[in-house]
């Protein structure tokens, strides 16, 4: 089983869900952890290769944007409510943003 690596607020923010969200969220990344496939997801190609979206009904939509490729680790990049159809673009653009600081750190480590 990978372990979990919370970027920036993204467990903080998860926190802050309502507890179905969170025990929804949870089962799901577990699955991603053992390489199987979670139950409502999509590959995120606009954020970056390989990034993904576990999507949550529970009183609001809640989402958690998060890298599995990677051998080491899942890495969860983002946590958020949508509010709109589309993804709000200060959601994608900090998702791109620790994406790529990884990515860089991986590279000089």
């Amino acid at each position: 089983m990978k372990p979990v690596v919370w970027l920036g607020d993204s467990l903080a923010r998860l926190r802050e869900f309502p507890a179905d969200a969170v025990h929804d969220l949870g089962y799901q990344l577990e699955l991603v952890q053992h390489g199987d496939e979670p139950r409502d997801w999509k590959p995120m190609p606009s954020i970056g290769v390989g990034v993904s979206e576990l999507r949550v009904q529970a009183g609001g939509a809640f989402r958690m944007i998060y890298l599995a490729r990677l051998p080491e680790a899942v890495y969860v990049l983002h946590a958020f409510q949508k509010k709109s159809r589309r993804t709000a673009r200060p959601d994608v653009e900090l998702c791109r943003r620790r994406l790529q600081a990884l990515l860089t750190e991986r590279r000089h480590a």
